[in-house]
């Protein structure tokens, strides 16, 4: 009979495995902590990267911790990857937050957002001299971005049926485009007679030379809403959650390093914020269907 604590190949191939089990436990229990970051994906991830970078060093110093930015696909990935706990934090619109809100059981929390989001507006421009208000769109042609956009899509729909124009009945025609930028060209060139984007957006193409005002003009601005916030997931540990909490709303436009990154951001300072600022958008999202 084979003894086989009497095998020094065995004893010693028990051993090399006892090792390495110690060193894996090792390992994982000595592992620094990470906190997974992702952005809505509306630039190639190289440029999210780099705008992403000043803002990820500066929260490292003030949590203590790793942080690993992760780039995503599409929107859809986004909402799905925090949903299933594979990412801590996320940079979403309006409408993005709300499907995390609805996949993943009321389990995530809207942190900080910009000032600038608590009062977001959209635009509906035109190059017709008869178009003057929202009444004037019926029979015409018109252009929304993305049918998932908040503030080029979901919000401005809202906003004409509020007015009692179904875009879908009363519009002769209705195209969706890819970005704010498409609505723009789709506009001036003539493709369809009206279009609604983000005001913000509007503004810093006005600011690049990107817009012709003497072809182009905004006949109608809608009132504010809330919309782009960075979310957390809700069993994120409360400590660390307000540390990030207190870090983004301590950044000030009159220290250099802070101004660098807010402008990386497109903020001039980030407030809190809470859920509730988000239910007009699940409202006129479930109105359309757009919500299971």
């Amino acid at each position: 009979m084979l003894l086989l604590s009497s095998s020094p190949r065995l004893r010693a191939l028990l051993i090399s495995l006892a090792i390495a089990v110690a060193l894996v436990i090792y390992a994982i229990a000595s592992a620094e902590p990470v906190l997974r970051v992702s952005l809505v994906p509306d630039e190639a991830p190289s440029v999210l990267r780099r705008k992403f970078k000043p803002l990820s060093d500066y929260l490292e110093t003030k949590i203590g911790m790793k942080i690993e930015f992760r780039p995503m696909v599409s929107e859809r990935r986004l909402v799905e990857a925090l949903a299933a706990n594979k990412l801590d934090m996320v940079w979403f619109s309006g409408f993005d937050f709300i499907q995390a809100m609805q996949d993943s059981g009321n389990q995530v929390i809207p942190i900080v957002q910009r000032e600038e989001d608590a009062q977001t507006k959209s635009v509906f421009i035109t190059t017709h001299d008869d178009i003057i208000m929202l009444e004037d769109l019926k029979g015409k042609t018109f252009a929304f971005g993305p049918e998932t956009s908040t503030s080029s899509h979901l919000m401005p729909r809202s906003f004409l049926r509020a007015a009692y124009i179904d875009p879908d009945i009363e519009i002769k025609h209705v195209i969706y485009s890819a970005t704010n930028d498409a609505v723009v060209r789709a506009v001036a060139g003539g493709k369809v007679d009206a279009g609604a984007l983000s005001s913000i957006e509007w503004e810093r193409m006005l600011a690049n030379g990107k817009i012709d005002t003497r072809v182009l003009r905004v006949f109608y601005t809608t009132p504010g809403y809330y919309d782009y916030n960075w979310t957390a997931r809700a069993d994120m540990d409360a400590n660390l959650r307000q540390k990030l909490i207190d870090a983004f709303i301590s950044l000030d436009r009159n220290i250099g390093r802070d101004k660098e990154i807010l402008d990386l951001q497109h903020a001039s300072r980030f407030i809190s914020t809470r859920t509730e600022n988000y239910s007009p958008i699940e409202a006129v999202a479930r109105s359309m269907g757009m919500l299971k």
